[in-house]
C-alpha cells in the first residue's frame, strides 16, 4: 500500500524515500525576500542536483538540496555565506561558468536570483528537516502547485458589465475591471458568421449563408446567432474540424516513422474515423478517453466480441477496439528494425502522447531521472509505464503486422470458407486444364523434333528444374520453344496452332476471382490489446538506470502520479480477475475520469479554449507544471472544468458556452491604451486575430472553388513524391525496381476531399501543410502548432500549381455566377 504524503513525515515509496519538507511557516520571513524553497531550489534542482545530492551523488562533498547544506559546504568550504554574495564560492562558480560542469551556463536572471537570495540572508520559508535520504524530496511549494490541487468550483462573480451574457463573461469582466479595462463591442454579423464557421466546422460560410444570417440578425440577432451555433454544431463537418485538433495531440499519422523507410500504416485511418464519429455524436469526453485507453477491456467487461449477437453490439465492439488505436500512434520502427532500443522508444513516445494529451504534463522528462522542475520522480514515469507494459511486453514484442484485430464474425468466416472452397474448385479445374493444354502443345512441339531425341526431350522437360542434369539442361537450351513452355506462355503457341488455350485459362481465372469477390470482406483494425492473460506471464516493469533499457533496476507497480497522493488514492490494481487482461488501463481511465482528478478536465477545457481564442487560459497547453505559465484566469478555468464534468463531459455544451459568450463574440480591433496595459490580450478585452491553419486554408480553397468533395471517412487520399522532389496528392505507379513510371492512377475526385482525409506520411508532408505549420509528426505528436510568417508561404500561394488550379476553378465559378 502506498502511503499518502502527509507532512511532516518522511515517506518511503516503492522505489526511493521521498522526504516531505515540514509545512511550518515562519512569520518573520518577509514575503518580498527571495526564499530558498520558492526561488532558489528550483534553479539548483534543474542544474545541480544530478551531481550534488541526487542518487547519493555529492561531488566535492557538496549537497545543494537544502539551504543548510549550502552553508556547511563541501571540501572547498561553505558554498555560500549568508548576506555576503562576494564571499560565496557557489556564486563565483556560477558566474564564471565553471559550474555546472560541461553544461550551459545559468542565465543572468537565474544567477541574479541566487545572488539576491544570498544578499538578503539566504532565508528559508520554514525549518528544514534534520536529515535527508538520497531519494527525491518535494517541497511544500512543489506539492502545492495549482494544477495538482482539486478542482474547486468558485462562485460566479456578480455581473459587473452590461455586456455579460454568461458565467464566462462574469469572470472575464471581473478581471478586466480589476485592471481598469472593459470589453470591446460585439463583432458585426458578417465577422461573426465567418468566425463561427471557421471555429466550429473549419469551412467558410457560403454567400447565401452569410446573407441569410445577416438578414435574420436584423429581426432577432440573438435568435439568429443561437440557430447558427446549433446548425454548425450539428454539421458532420464539426467532427472533421475538431477531430483534427485531437489527432494533433494523439500524434496521428498514416505511417510509422522512426526509420527512413517510414512504413505505411494501412489501417490507421480507422482510428481517425473513430475520432470524427465520436465528436459528431458528442460522445462524453470521459467515455472518449476511457475507450482510447482501454476499449478492449471495456468490451470484455461488457461481454462484447466480434460474434456478439446483435448488429448494435458488433458495431460497439468494433468501435471500442478501434479506439485503442490511440495507443498505437507513436512512431514505431520495429517492422524493419526490431531491437530493444526501438521497442523502448515506441513505449516512451506513447507515454509522451498520453501525458501530453491527458495530463498536460511533461511526465516523459522523468524517464532518465527525476523531473528537473516538477514533483515527478523517475519512479512515477515507470509506474505509469507499468499500466501499459502488458500490452507492449518488450520481451515478447508484437510487430505491427501482428497487432491487427480481425472483426470477422463466425458467420462471415464460414461463408468466406464456403466461397473459397467453390473458387478452389475452379482453380483446380483450371490447373487440370492447363496441364492438359501444356501436354497437348508439348506433343505437337515434340512431333517437330527428330524421333530419336523426343523421349529425352520429354523427360528433360518433365524433370523439375533443380533436378535436371547438365545434359538435360543443355538439350533444352537447344530447343527454346519447349524450354519456355508453361501456363503463362501458352498464348505464344495459340497463334501457331490456332488454339484459344490462354483465353480459356484466363476466363477460368476471372471466374475464380469473381467468386472470391463475393466473400465477406475481412476487416482489420490497428489496436492495442494484451495477449491472453495469465497472471504469472504479465511482464514486470523495471525502473531503468538513466533510462537505459539494458540496465533494469527495481520492479515497480502501476500507479498514478504520487504527488497527488496527499489527497487522493493513486495506487492502481495490478490485475483484475474479472477481465481477460490485467485491467490496468481501465483502472487508469476510471481514475482520470472520476470527476476528482485535478488534471484531465482542466487540460481539455484549456485546450478547447485555446482553439477558440488562439491561446489557452494556461498558455502552455501541454505543460501545467512549474515551467508552464500559470492560468490568466484561474477561477474561470476551474469553473469551466467543474462545469464540464457536471454537465456530462459534453464538448458541444462547452463549445456552446464559449461561443455564446460576449468574450468570444468581441471585435478583434486593438487600441493603444489597452495594449499598454495588456499587450498580449491575456485579460481578453478583445478577441484575438488568428491565421487559418494549413488544413483550413486548403479546405477553404476547395470550398470557394466549388470543388470540395464532402464524402466522409475511408482510406486516406494518397500523397507521393515527384521526381522533382515535391510532395503532391497523387498515386504514381512504380516498376519492378521501384522507379516511378509517370502513369498516375486516377483518384476520381478523391483529391478534392477535406484535408483531414489526406494521407499523413511523416517523411512526406504535403507542401501546403508544411508551409503553413501543419505537424508532420516527426516529433511524436503536436502539443501546440507554431504560427510562422515566412516567405515560402507567399511563394507557394503565388506559384504552386495546385493553388493556381484552385484560382482557375474559382475564376470559372465567378464567371458562371
Amino acid at each position: 500500500m502506498k502511503l499518502r504524503l502527509s507532512p511532516p513525515v518522511l515517506v518511503r515509496t516503492r522505489i526511493a524515500p521521498v522526504a516531505v519538507l515540514p509545512l511550518l511557516s515562519l512569520a518573520a520571513v518577509a514575503s518580498a525576500s527571495p526564499l530558498f524553497e520558492k526561488d532558489v531550489r528550483p534553479i539548483l534542482k534543474a542544474h545541480c542536483f544530478h551531481c550534488h545530492g541526487e542518487d547519493g551523488e555529492k561531488k566535492g562533498g557538496l549537497d545543494v538540496r537544502l539551504q543548510r547544506f549550502l552553508l556547511e559546504g563541501g571540501k572547498g568550504g561553505p558554498a555560500i555565506v549568508a548576506g555576503k554574495p562576494g564571499e560565496s564560492i557557489l556564486l563565483d562558480a556560477l558566474k564564471s561558468g565553471e559550474m555546472p560542469k560541461e553544461k550551459p551556463k545559468l542565465s543572468d536572471a537565474e544567477i541574479s536570483t541566487i545572488e539576491q537570495w544570498i544578499l538578503a540572508g539566504a532565508k528559508t520559508a520554514r525549518p528544514e528537516p534534520e536529515s535527508l535520504d538520497d531519494g527525491p524530496i518535494f517541497t511544500k511549494e512543489e506539492r502545492d502547485w495549482w494544477s495538482f490541487q482539486p478542482v474547486d468550483k468558485p462562485a460566479v462573480p456578480a455581473k459587473s458589465d452590461a455586456k455579460t451574457r454568461n458565467a464566462i463573461d462574469a469572470f472575464v469582466a471581473a478581471k478586466l475591471k480589476e485592471n481598469k479595462l472593459a470589453f470591446s463591442a460585439e463583432a458585426d454579423p458578417v465577422t461573426l458568421i465567418r468566425r463561427l464557421s471557421y471555429d466550429l466546422i473549419g469551412l467558410p460560410p457560403t454567400p447565401e449563408e452569410v446573407k441569410t444570417f445577416v438578414d435574420r440578425s436584423v429581426a432577432d440577432k440573438d435568435a439568429a446567432y443561437l440557430e447558427l451555433v446549433e446548425r454548425l454544431l450539428a454539421s458532420p463537418a464539426y467532427g472533421e474540424r475538431w477531430g483534427r485538433h485531437w489527432l494533433d495531440i494523439a500524434g496521428y499519422a498514416d505511417s510509422a516513422g522512426y526509420t527512413e523507410k517510414d512504413t505505411v500504416r494501412p489501417h490507421a485511418w480507422k482510428y481517425r474515423d473513430y475520432v470524427i464519429a465520436a465528436l459528431n455524436a458528442d460522445k462524453p469526453f470521459d467515455a472518449f478517453v476511457s475507450e482510447q485507453l482501454a476499449g478492449d477491456e471495456i468490451a470484455a467487461r461488457e461481454g462484447l466480441h466480434a460474434n456478439s449477437p446483435t448488429p448494435e453490439e458488433k458495431k460497439r465492439y468494433a468501435e471500442l477496439i478501434t479506439a485503442t488505436g490511440f495507443l498505437r500512434m507513436a512512431p514505431d520502427g520495429t517492422a524493419t528494425q526490431n531491437n530493444l532500443l526501438a521497442r523502448n522508444t515506441t513505449i516512451t513516445d506513447t507515454l509522451k502522447i498520453v501525458s501530453n494529451a491527458l495530463y498536460g504534463m511533461t511526465i516523459h522528462c522523468a524517464e532518465c531521472h527525476d523531473h528537473r522542475y516538477d514533483p515527478i520522480t523517475q519512479a512515477d514515469f515507470y509506474e505509469l509505464r507499468a499500466v501499459f507494459e502488458p500490452g507492449f511486453n518488450p520481451k515478447n514484442w508484437r510487430r505491427p503486422a501482428n497487432r491487427l484485430v480481425s472483426l470477422q464474425t463466425k458467420e462471415d468466416k464460414a461463408k468466406a470458407d464456403e466461397i473459397e472452397a467453390e473458387a478452389k474448385k475452379i482453380d483446380d479445374a483450371r490447373l487440370a486444364k492447363q496441364a492438359e493444354f501444356i501436354a497437348e502443345v508439348l506433343g505437337k512441339e515434340l512431333e517437330k523434333r527428330d524421333e530419336a531425341i523426343r523421349a529425352d526431350l520429354r523427360k528433360a522437360y518433365e524433370t523439375p528444374v533443380k533436378e535436371r542434369t547438365a545434359e538435360q539442361t543443355a538439350l533444352l537450351k537447344k530447343h527454346p520453344s519447349i524450354l519456355k513452355l508453361s501456363g503463362g506462355s501458352l498464348y505464344l503457341y495459340d497463334s501457331t496452332y490456332k488454339t484459344k488455350h490462354a483465353a480459356t485459362l484466363k476466363e477460368m481465372a476471372a471466374k475464380a476471382a469473381e467468386v472470391r469477390a463475393t466473400k465477406p470482406k475481412e476487416e482489420f483494425v490497428q489496436a492495442f490489446t494484451e495477449t491472453v492473460f495469465k497472471p504469472e506471464a504479465v511482464p514486470a516493469t523495471h525502473l531503468f538506470f538513466r533510462g537505459n533499457p539494458e540496465s533494469p533496476k527495481e520492479v515497480v507497480t502501476p500507479s498514478d502520479l504520487n504527488v497527488l497522493s496527499n489527497w487522493r488514492e493513486v495506487e492502481l490494481p495490478e490485475n483484475n480477475a474479472d477481465l481477460p487482461s490485467t485491467g490496468r488501463r481501465l483502472a487508469l481511465a476510471k481514475t482520470l475520469t472520476d470527476g476528482e482528478h485535478p488534471l484531465l478536465a482542466r487540460v481539455m477545457v484549456n485546450r478547447v479554449w485555446m482553439h477558440h481564442f488562439g491561446a489557452g487560459l494556461v498558455k502552455t497547453v501541454a505543460d501545467f507544471g512549474h515551467l508552464g505559465e500559470k492560468p490568466s484566469h484561474p477561477e474561470l478555468l476551474d469553473w469551466l472544468a467543474a462545469h464540464f464534468m457536471e454537465t456530462g463531459w459534453s464538448l458541444k455544451d462547452l463549445h456552446r458556452l464559449i461561443v455564446t459568450s460576449h468574450t468570444w463574440r468581441q471585435q478583434s480591433v486593438r487600441n493603444t491604451e489597452t495594449d499598454e496595459i495588456d499587450p498580449d490580450n491575456r485579460l481578453l478585452s478583445r478577441q484575438n486575430k488568428r491565421r487559418l491553419e494549413a488544413e483550413v486554408l486548403r479546405d477553404s480553397l476547395l470550398a470557394i472553388s466549388n470543388k470540395l468533395k464532402p464524402e466522409m471517412f475511408g482510406e486516406p487520399v494518397p500523397v507521393m513524391l515527384t521526381e522533382a522532389g515535391q510532395v503532391v496528392i497523387g498515386n504514381d505507379t512504380t516498376d519492378a525496381a521501384g522507379r516511378q513510371t509517370g502513369k498516375f492512377i486516377a483518384l476520381d475526385g478523391e483529391e478534392f476531399r477535406r484535408s483531414i482525409y489526406v494521407q499523413i506520411r511523416r517523411s512526406q508532408p504535403l507542401e501546403i501543410f508544411a508551409a503553413f505549420d501543419a505537424p508532420d509528426m516527426t516529433n511524436v505528436n503536436c502539443e501546440l502548432r507554431p504560427v510562422t510568417t515566412v516567405s515560402p508561404q507567399s511563394l507557394l500561394m503565388m506559384n504552386n500549381l495546385g493553388i493556381r488550379e484552385f484560382a482557375q476553378y474559382f475564376a470559372e465559378r465567378l464567371l458562371k455566377e
